[in-house]
Protein backbone atom coordinates (compact mmCIF):
# COMPACT_ATOMS: atom_id res chain seq x y z
CA UNK A 1 0.00 0.00 0.00
CA UNK A 2 1.28 3.42 -0.79
CA UNK A 3 0.90 6.42 1.45
CA UNK A 4 2.09 9.97 1.21
CA UNK A 5 2.96 12.49 4.07
CA UNK A 6 4.45 15.78 3.84
CA UNK A 7 7.16 18.01 5.37
CA UNK A 8 9.72 20.65 4.26
CA UNK A 9 13.15 20.80 4.25
CA UNK A 10 14.83 24.11 4.75
CA UNK A 11 17.24 26.09 1.97
CA UNK A 12 18.61 28.99 3.40
CA UNK A 13 16.02 30.68 5.09
CA UNK A 14 12.96 29.57 3.16
CA UNK A 15 11.49 25.88 2.78
CA UNK A 16 10.93 23.42 0.36
CA UNK A 17 7.90 20.88 0.52
CA UNK A 18 9.20 17.48 0.54
CA UNK A 19 6.93 14.71 0.14
CA UNK A 20 7.14 11.07 2.25
CA UNK A 21 6.14 8.39 0.24
CA UNK A 22 5.88 4.90 1.89
CA UNK A 23 5.49 1.74 0.41
CA UNK A 24 4.67 -1.43 2.52
CA UNK A 25 4.85 -4.77 0.41
CA UNK A 26 5.99 -8.37 1.28
CA UNK A 27 9.76 -8.94 2.78
CA UNK A 28 11.26 -7.81 5.47
CA UNK A 29 14.03 -5.17 4.14
CA UNK A 30 13.50 -1.65 4.91
CA UNK A 31 15.28 1.16 2.55
CA UNK A 32 14.95 4.94 2.30
CA UNK A 33 16.42 6.63 -0.39
CA UNK A 34 15.89 10.32 -2.07
CA UNK A 35 19.37 11.88 -1.02
CA UNK A 36 19.21 11.65 2.75
CA UNK A 37 22.09 12.48 5.17
CA UNK A 38 23.05 10.03 8.06
CA UNK A 39 21.15 11.42 10.69
CA UNK A 40 17.72 11.02 7.93
CA UNK A 41 19.13 7.49 7.42
CA UNK A 42 19.13 7.18 11.35
CA UNK A 43 15.69 7.21 11.21
CA UNK A 44 14.61 3.87 11.07
CA UNK A 45 16.56 2.97 14.80
CA UNK A 46 14.36 5.95 16.13
CA UNK A 47 11.38 5.01 14.66
CA UNK A 48 11.44 1.23 15.47
CA UNK A 49 11.84 2.34 18.97
CA UNK A 50 9.22 5.15 18.68
CA UNK A 51 6.51 2.54 17.50
CA UNK A 52 7.11 -0.32 19.62
CA UNK A 53 6.82 2.08 22.85
CA UNK A 54 3.70 3.61 21.71
CA UNK A 55 1.64 0.53 21.95
CA UNK A 56 2.15 -0.87 18.00
CA UNK A 57 4.45 -3.63 16.50
CA UNK A 58 7.10 -2.64 14.09
CA UNK A 59 5.26 -4.60 10.82
CA UNK A 60 7.36 -7.81 9.02
CA UNK A 61 7.14 -5.93 5.62
CA UNK A 62 9.51 -4.99 3.22
CA UNK A 63 9.36 -0.76 3.46
CA UNK A 64 10.42 1.85 1.32
CA UNK A 65 10.47 5.26 1.79
CA UNK A 66 10.96 7.96 -0.48
CA UNK A 67 11.79 11.68 0.15
CA UNK A 68 10.86 13.67 -2.89
CA UNK A 69 12.42 15.53 -4.81
CA UNK A 70 14.69 12.88 -4.62
CA UNK A 71 17.59 16.12 -6.02
CA UNK A 72 17.32 17.91 -2.82
CA UNK A 73 19.58 17.09 0.10
CA UNK A 74 17.59 16.20 2.96
CA UNK A 75 19.42 16.66 6.59
CA UNK A 76 18.77 16.71 10.29
CA UNK A 77 16.25 14.25 12.42
CA UNK A 78 13.02 16.21 11.28
CA UNK A 79 11.18 13.68 9.26
CA UNK A 80 10.93 11.14 11.59
CA UNK A 81 7.49 11.57 12.80
CA UNK A 82 6.51 11.41 9.25
CA UNK A 83 8.39 8.67 8.30
CA UNK A 84 6.54 6.84 11.27
CA UNK A 85 3.06 8.07 10.09
CA UNK A 86 3.08 6.82 6.89
CA UNK A 87 4.99 3.47 7.74
CA UNK A 88 1.91 2.90 10.26
CA UNK A 89 -0.65 3.75 7.53
CA UNK A 90 0.79 1.84 4.56
CA UNK A 91 1.37 -1.26 7.05
CA UNK A 92 -2.77 -0.57 7.92
CA UNK A 93 -1.94 -0.38 11.21
CA UNK A 94 -3.90 2.90 11.55
CA UNK A 95 -6.73 4.21 9.47
CA UNK A 96 -6.41 7.78 9.24
CA UNK A 97 -9.81 10.40 9.57
CA UNK A 98 -7.77 12.99 8.98
CA UNK A 99 -6.44 13.69 4.93
CA UNK A 100 -2.66 13.42 5.51
CA UNK A 101 -2.49 15.34 2.39
CA UNK A 102 -4.00 18.20 4.16
CA UNK A 103 -1.38 18.23 7.09
CA UNK A 104 2.67 19.10 6.96
CA UNK A 105 4.39 16.47 9.60
CA UNK A 106 7.21 17.38 11.20
CA UNK A 107 9.20 16.24 14.26
CA UNK A 108 12.28 14.53 15.82
CA UNK A 109 11.44 11.22 17.76
CA UNK A 110 13.45 9.86 20.74
CA UNK A 111 13.45 6.12 21.42
CA UNK A 112 10.56 6.62 23.93
CA UNK A 113 8.17 7.96 21.58
CA UNK A 114 8.28 11.47 22.37
CA UNK A 115 8.53 14.06 20.03
CA UNK A 116 11.76 16.86 20.20
CA UNK A 117 11.65 20.12 19.14
CA UNK A 118 13.53 20.79 15.40
CA UNK A 119 14.86 23.83 13.91
CA UNK A 120 13.29 25.87 10.58
CA UNK A 121 9.78 25.82 12.12
CA UNK A 122 8.83 29.10 11.19
CA UNK A 123 9.82 29.50 7.76
CA UNK A 124 8.04 25.36 6.99
CA UNK A 125 4.41 27.08 8.58
CA UNK A 126 4.70 30.20 6.55
CA UNK A 127 5.31 27.44 3.34
CA UNK A 128 2.50 25.00 4.04
CA UNK A 129 0.37 28.07 4.11
CA UNK A 130 1.44 29.21 0.81
CA UNK A 131 1.07 25.76 -0.56
CA UNK A 132 -2.67 25.51 0.61
CA UNK A 133 -2.33 22.97 3.63
CA UNK A 134 -5.16 23.08 6.51
CA UNK A 135 -3.04 22.33 8.84
CA UNK A 136 0.59 21.34 10.50
CA UNK A 137 1.58 18.74 13.55
CA UNK A 138 4.93 19.99 14.85
CA UNK A 139 6.56 19.11 18.54
CA UNK A 140 4.44 20.84 20.91
CA UNK A 141 7.86 23.24 22.02
CA UNK A 142 7.52 24.63 18.30
CA UNK A 143 3.97 25.29 18.18
CA UNK A 144 3.87 29.19 19.64
CA UNK A 145 6.84 30.00 16.83
CA UNK A 146 4.84 27.98 13.82
CA UNK A 147 1.14 29.54 15.11
CA UNK A 148 2.75 32.97 14.45
CA UNK A 149 1.49 32.32 10.94
CA UNK A 150 -1.99 33.19 10.57
CA UNK A 151 -4.59 31.19 8.42
CA UNK A 152 -3.39 27.51 8.87
CA UNK A 153 -4.18 25.45 11.66
CA UNK A 154 -1.01 24.45 14.48
CA UNK A 155 -0.99 21.12 16.44
CA UNK A 156 1.57 20.92 19.00
CA UNK A 157 2.24 17.25 20.05
CA UNK A 158 4.28 15.72 22.51
CA UNK A 159 4.40 12.19 21.74
CA UNK A 160 4.24 9.58 18.69
CA UNK A 161 0.61 8.37 20.54
CA UNK A 162 -0.64 11.65 20.48
CA UNK A 163 -0.32 12.08 16.70
CA UNK A 164 -1.30 8.81 16.67
CA UNK A 165 -4.55 9.10 18.35
CA UNK A 166 -5.06 12.90 16.20
CA UNK A 167 -4.58 11.11 12.83
CA UNK A 168 -7.08 8.18 13.71
CA UNK A 169 -10.01 10.71 15.05
CA UNK A 170 -9.38 9.30 18.65
CA UNK A 171 -8.56 12.85 19.93
CA UNK A 172 -9.57 16.54 19.32
CA UNK A 173 -6.78 18.75 20.31
CA UNK A 174 -7.63 22.54 20.15
CA UNK A 175 -4.96 24.41 17.26
CA UNK A 176 -2.92 26.35 18.82
CA UNK A 177 -3.53 29.98 18.24
CA UNK A 178 -1.16 33.70 18.41
CA UNK A 179 -2.47 36.73 17.34
CA UNK A 180 0.81 37.72 15.36
CA UNK A 181 -0.52 41.61 14.99
CA UNK A 182 -1.56 41.77 18.47
CA UNK A 183 1.48 40.20 20.13
CA UNK A 184 3.46 42.06 18.31
CA UNK A 185 2.08 45.25 18.92
CA UNK A 186 1.88 44.69 22.83
CA UNK A 187 5.65 43.53 23.06
CA UNK A 188 7.85 45.96 23.58
CA UNK A 189 11.61 45.67 23.87
CA UNK A 190 13.24 45.91 27.55
CA UNK A 191 16.77 47.05 28.04
CA UNK A 192 18.64 46.51 31.38
CA UNK A 193 21.04 49.53 30.31
CA UNK A 194 20.65 53.17 29.17
CA UNK A 195 22.60 55.89 27.36
CA UNK A 196 22.14 58.22 30.44
CA UNK A 197 24.20 55.79 32.63
CA UNK A 198 27.63 56.72 30.36
CA UNK A 199 28.91 59.43 31.74
CA UNK A 200 30.76 62.28 29.27
CA UNK A 201 31.28 61.41 25.52
CA UNK A 202 28.82 63.72 24.32
CA UNK A 203 30.65 63.31 20.70
CA UNK A 204 30.09 59.71 20.64
CA UNK A 205 26.64 59.55 21.71
CA UNK A 206 25.85 62.42 18.96
CA UNK A 207 27.50 59.67 16.54
CA UNK A 208 25.78 57.00 17.30
CA UNK A 209 22.49 58.75 16.74
CA UNK A 210 23.72 59.40 13.40
CA UNK A 211 24.78 56.15 12.81
CA UNK A 212 21.55 54.69 14.24
CA UNK A 213 18.92 57.37 12.37
CA UNK A 214 20.50 56.52 8.49
CA UNK A 215 21.62 52.98 9.28
CA UNK A 216 25.36 53.26 8.88
CA UNK A 217 27.86 51.56 9.90
CA UNK A 218 30.36 52.67 12.89
CA UNK A 219 33.87 52.50 13.77
CA UNK A 220 35.08 53.62 17.47
CA UNK A 221 38.89 54.24 18.28
CA UNK A 222 40.31 54.75 21.43
CA UNK A 223 41.90 53.61 24.54
CA UNK A 224 41.43 50.78 26.90
CA UNK A 225 39.06 51.67 29.07
CA UNK A 226 37.28 54.70 27.34
CA UNK A 227 33.74 53.30 27.48
CA UNK A 228 33.87 51.62 23.59
CA UNK A 229 32.08 48.26 24.45
CA UNK A 230 29.77 50.54 27.23
CA UNK A 231 28.26 52.43 24.41
CA UNK A 232 28.27 49.54 21.72
CA UNK A 233 25.72 47.61 23.74
CA UNK A 234 23.58 50.86 24.56
CA UNK A 235 22.67 50.65 20.63
CA UNK A 236 19.69 48.39 20.34
CA UNK A 237 18.00 50.55 22.94
CA UNK A 238 18.08 53.67 20.29
CA UNK A 239 17.47 51.76 17.21
CA UNK A 240 13.29 52.57 15.91
CA UNK A 241 11.64 49.40 16.48
CA UNK A 242 11.31 46.65 14.24
CA UNK A 243 8.25 46.29 11.74
CA UNK A 244 6.31 43.13 11.75
CA UNK A 245 7.57 42.33 8.68
CA UNK A 246 11.15 42.65 9.56
CA UNK A 247 10.53 40.58 12.81
CA UNK A 248 9.01 38.10 10.52
CA UNK A 249 12.17 37.91 8.34
CA UNK A 250 14.19 38.03 11.72
CA UNK A 251 12.44 35.20 12.98
CA UNK A 252 12.96 32.99 10.50
CA UNK A 253 16.26 33.29 10.21
CA UNK A 254 16.80 32.71 14.27
CA UNK A 255 14.56 29.96 13.66
CA UNK A 256 16.46 28.22 10.87
CA UNK A 257 19.23 28.65 12.93
CA UNK A 258 17.82 26.77 15.88
CA UNK A 259 18.36 30.21 18.03
CA UNK A 260 15.02 30.70 19.33
CA UNK A 261 14.15 29.33 22.89
CA UNK A 262 11.22 27.22 23.32
CA UNK A 263 7.81 28.39 23.69
CA UNK A 264 9.32 31.87 21.53
CA UNK A 265 6.83 33.44 19.55
CA UNK A 266 8.11 36.63 17.40
CA UNK A 267 11.27 38.46 18.17
CA UNK A 268 10.61 42.07 19.09
CA UNK A 269 13.69 43.78 19.25
CA UNK A 270 16.54 44.24 16.82
CA UNK A 271 18.99 41.61 17.14
CA UNK A 272 22.64 42.02 18.79
CA UNK A 273 25.34 39.98 17.62
CA UNK A 274 28.73 40.14 19.09
CA UNK A 275 31.07 37.08 18.00
CA UNK A 276 35.21 36.87 19.55
CA UNK A 277 37.49 37.93 17.89
CA UNK A 278 38.60 33.94 17.34
CA UNK A 279 35.31 33.67 14.68
CA UNK A 280 36.00 31.45 11.31
CA UNK A 281 34.99 32.88 8.41
CA UNK A 282 32.45 30.15 7.53
CA UNK A 283 31.00 31.08 11.50
CA UNK A 284 30.84 34.66 10.31
CA UNK A 285 29.25 34.73 6.71
CA UNK A 286 27.35 31.41 6.83
CA UNK A 287 27.42 27.96 5.24
CA UNK A 288 29.49 24.70 6.28
CA UNK A 289 28.82 21.09 5.47
CA UNK A 290 25.42 21.90 7.09
CA UNK A 291 24.56 24.96 5.64
CA UNK A 292 23.76 27.46 8.61
CA UNK A 293 23.55 31.18 8.80
CA UNK A 294 26.54 33.21 10.10
CA UNK A 295 26.98 35.94 12.42
CA UNK A 296 26.12 38.56 9.87
CA UNK A 297 22.72 36.69 8.95
CA UNK A 298 21.70 36.64 12.67
CA UNK A 299 22.42 40.18 12.79
CA UNK A 300 20.03 41.09 9.93
CA UNK A 301 18.02 43.98 11.07
CA UNK A 302 20.05 44.75 13.55
CA UNK A 303 23.64 45.06 14.94
CA UNK A 304 26.85 42.97 14.52
CA UNK A 305 29.70 44.36 17.00
CA UNK A 306 33.07 43.58 16.11
CA UNK A 307 35.22 44.29 19.57
CA UNK A 308 39.04 44.49 19.22
CA UNK A 309 38.22 44.90 15.00
CA UNK A 310 41.83 44.61 14.18
CA UNK A 311 42.44 41.58 16.26
CA UNK A 312 40.22 39.08 13.94
CA UNK A 313 41.65 37.69 10.80
CA UNK A 314 42.31 39.27 7.95
CA UNK A 315 40.68 36.43 5.78
CA UNK A 316 37.48 37.15 8.31
CA UNK A 317 37.42 40.87 7.88
CA UNK A 318 37.67 40.83 4.15
CA UNK A 319 34.91 38.92 3.67
CA UNK A 320 32.34 41.12 4.81
CA UNK A 321 33.08 43.84 1.94
CA UNK A 322 30.90 42.25 -0.37
CA UNK A 323 27.90 42.06 2.44
CA UNK A 324 28.13 45.50 3.98
CA UNK A 325 27.59 46.36 0.47
CA UNK A 326 25.03 44.27 -1.14
CA UNK A 327 23.64 43.09 2.30
CA UNK A 328 22.91 39.86 1.94
CA UNK A 329 25.61 36.68 1.42
CA UNK A 330 25.98 34.26 -1.56
CA UNK A 331 27.43 30.62 -0.23
CA UNK A 332 28.44 28.62 -3.25
CA UNK A 333 29.50 25.20 -2.61
CA UNK A 334 30.25 22.61 -4.90
CA UNK A 335 26.68 20.86 -4.00
CA UNK A 336 24.54 23.89 -2.63
CA UNK A 337 24.29 27.40 -3.63
CA UNK A 338 22.19 29.56 -1.17
CA UNK A 339 21.39 33.34 -0.29
CA UNK A 340 21.33 34.57 3.55
CA UNK A 341 20.21 38.34 4.22
CA UNK A 342 22.42 40.53 5.82
CA UNK A 343 21.07 43.81 6.40
CA UNK A 344 22.96 44.67 9.51
CA UNK A 345 24.59 47.52 11.06
CA UNK A 346 28.30 46.98 11.43
CA UNK A 347 29.93 48.56 15.00
CA UNK A 348 33.50 48.11 15.54
CA UNK A 349 35.55 49.26 18.15
CA UNK A 350 39.51 49.33 18.45
CA UNK A 351 42.48 50.49 20.38
CA UNK A 352 45.05 53.08 18.40
CA UNK A 353 48.02 50.95 18.76
CA UNK A 354 49.07 47.51 19.95
CA UNK A 355 49.65 48.80 23.70
CA UNK A 356 46.32 50.89 23.50
CA UNK A 357 47.40 54.35 24.60
CA UNK A 358 48.53 56.23 20.89
CA UNK A 359 47.41 59.70 21.58
CA UNK A 360 46.11 59.00 25.11
CA UNK A 361 46.07 62.48 27.01
CA UNK A 362 48.16 60.94 30.22
CA UNK A 363 49.51 57.83 29.66
CA UNK A 364 52.51 57.30 27.46
CA UNK A 365 52.13 55.15 24.48
CA UNK A 366 55.44 52.74 24.15
CA UNK A 367 54.82 51.95 19.97
CA UNK A 368 56.93 53.19 17.29
CA UNK A 369 55.46 55.05 14.77
CA UNK A 370 56.07 52.17 12.13
CA UNK A 371 53.96 49.90 14.77
CA UNK A 372 51.23 51.55 15.41
CA UNK A 373 51.01 52.19 11.05
CA UNK A 374 51.04 48.34 11.28
CA UNK A 375 48.11 47.72 13.54
CA UNK A 376 46.56 50.41 11.48
CA UNK A 377 47.07 48.66 8.52
CA UNK A 378 45.31 45.34 9.60
CA UNK A 379 42.11 47.14 8.93
CA UNK A 380 42.64 47.63 4.24
CA UNK A 381 41.47 50.42 2.97
CA UNK A 382 39.00 49.04 1.15
CA UNK A 383 36.79 47.75 4.56
CA UNK A 384 37.72 51.24 6.04
CA UNK A 385 35.64 53.17 3.02
CA UNK A 386 32.59 50.92 3.62
CA UNK A 387 32.29 52.45 7.48
CA UNK A 388 30.48 55.62 7.20
CA UNK A 389 31.25 57.08 10.95
CA UNK A 390 35.32 56.84 12.68
CA UNK A 391 35.63 58.35 15.60
CA UNK A 392 37.74 59.02 18.19
CA UNK A 393 37.48 58.03 22.05
CA UNK A 394 38.91 60.45 24.48
CA UNK A 395 38.81 58.70 28.07
CA UNK A 396 36.58 60.48 30.51
CA UNK A 397 37.51 62.73 33.06
CA UNK A 398 37.24 61.87 36.91
CA UNK A 399 34.87 64.99 37.84
CA UNK A 400 32.31 64.13 35.03
CA UNK A 401 33.13 60.29 36.11
CA UNK A 402 32.39 60.99 39.67
CA UNK A 403 29.30 63.20 38.72
CA UNK A 404 25.84 62.43 40.04
CA UNK A 405 24.27 64.11 37.00
CA UNK A 406 22.87 61.80 34.83
CA UNK A 407 23.66 62.01 30.70
CA UNK A 408 20.63 61.83 28.18
CA UNK A 409 18.29 59.09 28.32
CA UNK A 410 18.16 56.47 25.63
CA UNK A 411 14.56 57.41 25.27
CA UNK A 412 15.04 61.01 24.05
CA UNK A 413 17.94 60.08 21.76
CA UNK A 414 15.44 57.37 20.21
CA UNK A 415 12.76 59.63 19.33
CA UNK A 416 14.86 61.55 17.05
CA UNK A 417 16.27 58.79 15.43
CA UNK A 418 12.80 57.45 14.94
CA UNK A 419 11.22 61.44 13.27
CA UNK A 420 14.40 60.33 10.84
CA UNK A 421 13.83 57.48 10.04
CA UNK A 422 9.75 58.38 8.85
CA UNK A 423 11.72 60.88 6.96
CA UNK A 424 13.49 58.39 5.16
CA UNK A 425 10.36 55.98 4.70
CA UNK A 426 8.82 58.70 2.87
CA UNK A 427 11.79 59.73 1.00
CA UNK A 428 12.29 55.71 -0.09
CA UNK A 429 8.44 54.83 -0.39
CA UNK A 430 9.06 54.36 -3.94
CA UNK A 431 12.36 52.51 -3.70
CA UNK A 432 11.64 48.71 -3.32
CA UNK A 433 14.47 47.21 -0.66
CA UNK A 434 15.78 50.73 0.34
CA UNK A 435 15.05 52.06 3.83
CA UNK A 436 17.25 53.99 5.02
CA UNK A 437 20.04 56.68 3.58
CA UNK A 438 22.90 54.20 4.09
CA UNK A 439 21.41 52.05 1.67
CA UNK A 440 21.00 55.18 -1.40
CA UNK A 441 22.96 54.41 -4.36
CA UNK A 442 24.31 56.66 -6.72
CA UNK A 443 21.12 57.14 -8.07
CA UNK A 444 19.78 58.18 -5.34
CA UNK A 445 22.31 60.65 -3.82
CA UNK A 446 22.15 62.34 -7.24
CA UNK A 447 18.59 62.92 -6.31
CA UNK A 448 18.22 63.69 -2.27
CA UNK A 449 22.03 64.24 -1.10
CA UNK A 450 22.71 67.60 -3.51
CA UNK A 451 24.48 70.63 -1.71
CA UNK A 452 25.01 73.89 -2.18
CA UNK A 453 28.22 75.52 -3.38
CA UNK A 454 29.21 76.30 -0.46
CA UNK A 455 29.09 72.68 1.09
CA UNK A 456 30.57 71.33 -2.32
CA UNK A 457 33.50 73.66 -2.13
CA UNK A 458 34.32 72.23 1.53
CA UNK A 459 34.04 68.72 0.64
CA UNK A 460 36.36 69.46 -2.50
CA UNK A 461 39.35 70.67 -0.24
CA UNK A 462 38.78 67.84 2.43
CA UNK A 463 38.91 65.20 -0.32
CA UNK A 464 41.69 66.79 -1.96
CA UNK A 465 43.60 67.33 1.30
CA UNK A 466 43.13 63.95 2.59
CA UNK A 467 43.07 61.90 -0.74
CA UNK A 468 39.23 60.55 0.11
CA UNK A 469 38.49 57.21 -2.15
CA UNK A 470 35.05 57.70 -4.55
CA UNK A 471 33.74 55.53 -2.24
CA UNK A 472 33.92 57.87 1.00
CA UNK A 473 32.53 60.66 -1.14
CA UNK A 474 29.34 59.01 -1.44
CA UNK A 475 29.75 58.13 2.49
CA UNK A 476 30.17 61.56 3.43
CA UNK A 477 27.08 62.64 1.04
CA UNK A 478 25.24 59.85 2.90
CA UNK A 479 26.12 60.85 6.81
CA UNK A 480 25.35 64.42 5.94
CA UNK A 481 21.54 63.67 4.41
CA UNK A 482 21.10 61.96 7.92
CA UNK A 483 22.49 64.83 10.06
CA UNK A 484 20.05 66.96 7.43
CA UNK A 485 17.06 65.08 8.74
CA UNK A 486 17.84 64.81 12.13
CA UNK A 487 18.35 68.45 11.90
CA UNK A 488 15.04 69.14 9.70
CA UNK A 489 13.34 66.71 11.72
CA UNK A 490 13.42 68.59 14.72
CA UNK A 491 12.20 71.97 12.94
CA UNK A 492 8.23 72.11 14.00
CA UNK A 493 7.85 74.65 10.94
CA UNK A 494 8.49 71.80 8.28
CA UNK A 495 6.05 68.61 7.57
CA UNK A 496 7.56 65.31 7.30
CA UNK A 497 6.85 65.59 3.36
CA UNK A 498 8.82 68.98 3.32
CA UNK A 499 11.78 67.18 5.67
CA UNK A 500 12.33 64.69 2.80
CA UNK A 501 13.66 67.59 0.39
CA UNK A 502 14.99 69.95 3.07
CA UNK A 503 18.76 70.63 1.45
CA UNK A 504 21.75 69.14 3.21
CA UNK A 505 23.34 72.40 4.21
CA UNK A 506 27.25 73.49 4.87
CA UNK A 507 27.37 72.82 8.31
CA UNK A 508 25.90 68.98 7.42
CA UNK A 509 28.79 68.22 5.35
CA UNK A 510 31.32 69.43 7.58
CA UNK A 511 29.68 67.39 10.58
CA UNK A 512 29.96 64.50 8.10
CA UNK A 513 33.55 65.39 7.66
CA UNK A 514 34.45 64.99 10.97
CA UNK A 515 33.59 61.08 11.25
CA UNK A 516 36.33 60.57 8.86
CA UNK A 517 39.45 60.36 11.76
CA UNK A 518 41.39 57.89 10.34
CA UNK A 519 41.14 59.50 6.66
CA UNK A 520 43.50 61.61 7.57
CA UNK A 521 47.04 61.65 7.44
CA UNK A 522 47.85 61.64 11.21
CA UNK A 523 44.51 60.97 12.47
CA UNK A 524 44.81 61.59 16.09
CA UNK A 525 46.29 65.27 16.12
CA UNK A 526 44.74 66.86 13.16
CA UNK A 527 41.55 68.06 13.86
CA UNK A 528 42.24 71.65 13.44
CA UNK A 529 43.25 70.98 10.55
CA UNK A 530 40.16 70.00 8.59
CA UNK A 531 39.38 72.66 6.05
CA UNK A 532 36.47 73.91 8.45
Amino acid sequence: MLIKTYGAAVQGIDALVITIEVVAETGVQFSLVGMADTAVKESYQRVLSAVSQSGYKWPRRRIVVNLSPADVKKEGAAYDLPIAIGILAACEQLSPVIPLDSFMIMGELSLDGSILPIKGVLPMAIKAREMGFKGMIVPVANATEAAVVNNIDIYGMSTLREVIEFVIGKSDPIPVRVNTREEFARASAIFDCDFSEVKGQENVKRAFEVACAGGHNILMIGPPGAGKSMMAKRIPTILPPLTLSEALETTKIHSVAGKLRSGSRLMTSRPYRSPHHTISPVALVGGGANPAPGEISLAHNGVLFLDEFPEFSRQVLEVMRQPLEDRHITISRAKYTIDYPAGFMLVASMNPCPCGYYNHPSKECICSQAAVQRYLNRISGPLLDRIDLQIEIYPVAFDELSSAREGEKSEAMKSRVVRAREIQALRFASERGIHCNAQMSSRLLRNYASIDRKGLETLREAMTRLDMSARAYDRILKVARTIADLEHGLDPSLSTAEAVSAPILTHHIQEALSYRNLDRGNWGRTVDKMPF
